[in-house]
């Protein structure tokens, strides 16, 4: 002991002066002691009160090293030398009568008698944490017991005994191996004797290592809130030439009343010209013409028979009144408006005309009432000037309640909004998702999906952008209300208008899609809806990712690799279903099949079994009915690996029938079956050379590579060994390298589909940075602190979900300054020369960048 001086740690003290009294014995004594809040494999001592689940007891538990009491250190004082530490030896007991149980003397008499280096020794482990701090702090527990620890993907040629995962998801259960929560750890380096006590894998009773001092972050806390409070107050959308660069709070100067009698007068002789010369001549501040005179001159235009000098007056008019009257300065001018921007037959309100006009501009028939069809060019003309008059109208309004500079701020109340009296009903005004707004989102899908073919192209991209500029203009509107009340109403109503929209428009391409989003005006509904396709695309495509709100941490561990898989997808079509035209239909309805007839419909019945528990899928594996297949295989729902009573899978079943034919279906289905699942020590690769099914046993090794091979039946024979004729077993073997060869083949399968993810993720950044994280948002003390702590530390007793947020932000620019993020970018995505696929790895280089910054400022503090 004299020669070799022990090396100390210190977990779950934190007491400052009891931890002090500690340092100056372990001083006194010519020890050493390691600070720190991690384990370090230096240290042959940890001090600890009792047996405790941080990462420092975990640790020296699996490296077989001593664990002791503080009592040890204080008696060796005492003694003046160092005691045997047998007697200090830290346990674990139940309650105060009974025995302790010292589960680390158990590991470390095993490491120190040679017969183990490690508790995990053997393990080669895939860790799949999505916490990156949790992340490594297990990888560092797992090797300290002399664990091999992969990072997901693993390596090709690494042969996985442990899947280590927190949360447990359907990419973790996928690989060869048990997988088993993080608690596993704990349960298997103590046993069955954890009784009562509470487990908690985080590092908190080690944080205050670094610093004997306690430390306090609720400061950051509150800097962070008020960051993001200011930048949440920051300008809006902002129309300051909407009104041809008019003040639309200071009108022109105000006129006397006047009688307008004669204009009416001439509207009823047919004078619809020189009564809106008339109206031109007599509009001033604070006087508005007679609303009757304005609905005679809709119902005329109505009718389809307006010349298109009347249509160019009227606009005139129109605009003239909003620079003059705008409906936001007056009671009076909002009642105006109302009755005016309604359908003179119906008289129904604003958004049945509002809905009416779209419709028409759509060539659809549902409109308030029968109007003249086909579609006249005039009718078009005119209901192309009411949408752009409605959009202008209510810019203007957001533009009022943007700048706050009102003459009569109670006229922004409720009661008095153009754009509440359209789209939201009294009862409705809580949700962003109003049954006029899922309308819109609608109309807007359908004139994006090109149904109207009988309109030339300027029109239907002119008559897109209107709708996209007024789904913008309402969801800023609307959330500008809300925002300062309730932030949480304005993130689940944002969230839900981004998934109906992104259900609705299932039927679009992804071209379609991307133009849609790069047109979106407000960031706000931008950042909403890329979130919600992307993952609509993912969830398409049998790619989980997480429904939780977007942050920079979900783009590295959840959308990079899920880029990746759509890289590597097959095949993905837009959704044929009628969803663009139907409000009736469910989006969410995958393809139809197609049935002999040609009609589309979705069969009943697959998931029923007979008595053996098997599918009309192994039924027609078992007999080799490849169009039954085909045709199940084309259903939606279908479970290409669904078990009957034994447990055996369609494929095992078309492998032992020799059905080639439906092996070659399953296989190229997505998502592919389990070729690795074994029942009663048979694997789909067995069953095929059991029964001399040799070129099926090659198609499976194609698709799966070498890693078939390894499996070995309840006899511990292998594939190979099944097989007796040297030429096939080279056959088989050479099928297998083909395999491998394609599963490491760095090729993209699907360029379309990344350069469409490519998008919405850039999309993605953009405006998170934009919405979300204020210029400055990472403070030099944040940057230190999470350098210093684990994220989970720092935020400890925080509230304030946006501060959470941002600290989150910044741990993870931290986390991509160290190349984090590379692993999750394959070659194929870094190799594809795509424009999008090339601009989001340019802006992941410049998230890097920000965070080298960051690591920078923290080193030369």
């Amino acid at each position: 002991m004299e020669s070799c001086p022990p090396v100390f740690q210190i977990s779950g003290i934190k007491n400052c002066d009891k931890k002090r009294v500690l340092l100056q014995g372990i001083k006194q004594l010519s020890g050493k002691y390691l600070g720190g809040s991690v384990y370090q494999s230096d240290c042959t001592h940890l001090i600890i009160p009792k047996v405790l689940t941080s990462e420092k007891c975990l640790a020296s538990c699996a490296a077989g090293k001593w664990a002791v009491t503080p009592k040890y250190v204080l008696d060796s004082v005492q003694n003046g030398s160092w005691l045997p530490e047998g007697p200090y030896e830290a346990g674990i007991s139940a309650d105060t009568s009974s025995a302790a149980f010292h589960p680390i003397r158990r590991w470390r008499e095993k490491v120190t008698s040679g017969a183990i280096t490690g508790a995990f020794q053997g393990w080669r482990v895939l860790l799949m944490v999505q916490d990156s701090s949790r992340s490594v702090m297990f990888k560092r527990l797992l090797e300290a017991g002399n664990a091999t620890v992969y990072s997901y993907p693993p390596p090709a040629h690494a042969s996985i005994t442990h899947v280590i995962a927190n949360p447990v998801t359907q990419d973790a259960n996928s690989h060869n191996a048990p997988c088993v929560p993080v608690n596993h750890i704990i349960q298997y380096l103590f046993g069955s004797n954890l009784i009562d006590m509470k487990f908690n894998t985080t590092d908190d009773n080690d944080a205050m290592e670094a610093n004997p001092a306690e430390v306090d972050f609720s400061q950051l806390e509150a800097d962070l809130r008020d960051q993001a409070i200011k930048h949440e107050g920051h300008p809006r959308l902002l129309f300051l030439d909407f009104l041809d660069n008019h003040d639309p709070h200071r009108p022109l100067s105000e006129g006397n009343e006047t009688d307008l009698s004669y204009i009416g007068a001439m509207i009823d002789s047919g004078l619809f010209i020189e009564a809106m010369a008339a109206i031109r001549s007599e509009m001033c501040p604070g006087i508005l013409p007679p609303a009757p005179y304005l609905v005679s001159l809709v119902d005329y235009a109505q009718q389809g028979m307006a010349t298109t000098v009347f249509l160019r007056s009227f606009q005139q008019i129109m605009h003239g009144l909003l620079v003059s009257n705008p409906p936001w300065l007056a009671p009076a001018n909002v009642n105006f408006y109302s009755q005016v921007l309604q359908c003179p037959r119906c008289k129904m309100g604003q958004w049945p005309f509002l809905e009416s006009a779209i419709s028409y501009c759509l060539s659809s028939e549902a409109t308030c009432h029968q109007l003249p069809r086909p579609g006249l060019p005039t009718l078009l003309h005119f209901y192309s000037d009411i949408l752009a008059f409605f959009l202008q109208l209510f810019q203007g309004e957001l533009y009022s309640i943007t700048t706050g500079q009102l003459r009569e701020p109670r006229v922004c109340q409720v009661s008095g909004s153009l754009m509440y009296q359209t789209f939201w009903t009294v009862w409705e005004r809580s949700r962003l998702l109003s049954h006029a707004v899922k309308k819109l989102v609608q109309l807007t899908v359908q004139a994006a999906s090109g149904d109207n073919a009988d309109r030339d192209e300027k029109h239907k991209s002119n008559l897109l952008a209107v709708l996209l500029d007024l789904l913008s203009v309402l969801v800023e509107f609307w959330c500008t209300k809300h925002c300062k009340l309730n932030p949480a109403l304005v993130e689940r109503g944002l969230q839900d208008l981004g998934e109906h929209f992104a259900i609705k428009s299932q039927c679009l391409s992804t071209v379609v899609l991307t133009e849609m989003v790069a047109s979106i005006s407000s960031s706000r509904f931008k950042l909403a809806l890329a979130d919600a396709i992307f993952r609509n695309i993912c969830c398409n495509t049998e790619i989980t990712v997480g429904s939780e709100a977007f942050s920079l941490k979900k783009l590295v561990l959840s959308y990079l690799p899920a880029l990746e898989r759509l890289s590597q997808s097959h095949s993905w079509t837009p959704h044929t279903t009628n969803s663009c035209t139907s409000p009736n239909i469910n989006s969410r309805t995958l393809r139809p099949v197609e049935n002999e007839s040609g009609g589309n419909y979705i069969p009943r019945g697959l998931d029923k079994v007979n008595a053996a528990g098997e599918t009309r899928l192994h039924r027609a594996c078992k007999t080799n009915q490849v169009e039954t297949v085909l045709y199940i295989l084309a259903c939606p729902g279908t479970d290409v690996n669904a078990k009957d009573h034994v447990g055996w899978t369609p494929l095992h079943e078309a492998c032992c029938n020799g059905s080639a034919a439906c092996v070659e279906a399953l296989l190229r289905h997505r998502p592919a079956p389990d070729m690795k699942c074994v029942v009663e020590g048979v694997s789909p690769l067995l069953d095929a050379l059991f029964n001399g099914h040799l070129n099926i046993a090659k198609m499976l090794l194609e698709a799966a590579g070498s890693e078939l091979l390894q499996q070995t039946d309840d006899k511990g024979r292998t594939p190979l060994d099944m097989v007796t004729d040297p030429h096939w077993k080279a056959e088989l073997i050479h099928s297998a390298e083909v395999g491998d060869a394609s599963l490491n083949s760095s090729k993209v399968l699907n360029h379309d589909l990344l350069e469409a993810g490519s998008c919405l993720l850039a999309h993605l950044i953009v405006c998170y940075k934009r919405e979300k994280r204020p210029s400055g948002c990472a403070p030099p003390a944040l940057a230190r602190a999470l350098e210093a702590h684990s994220f989970h530390r720092v935020t400890q007793g925080w509230k304030d979900q946006r501060a959470i947020r941002l600290a989150g932000d910044t741990d993870t620019l931290l986390e991509m300054a160290r190349g984090k993020h590379r692993g999750k970018v394959c070659e194929a995505v870094k190799s594809c020369k795509g424009e999008n696929t090339v601009l989001l790895l340019q802006m992941l280089e410049i998230l890097q960048s920000e965070g080298e910054i960051l690591l920078a400022e923290v080193k030369s503090h």
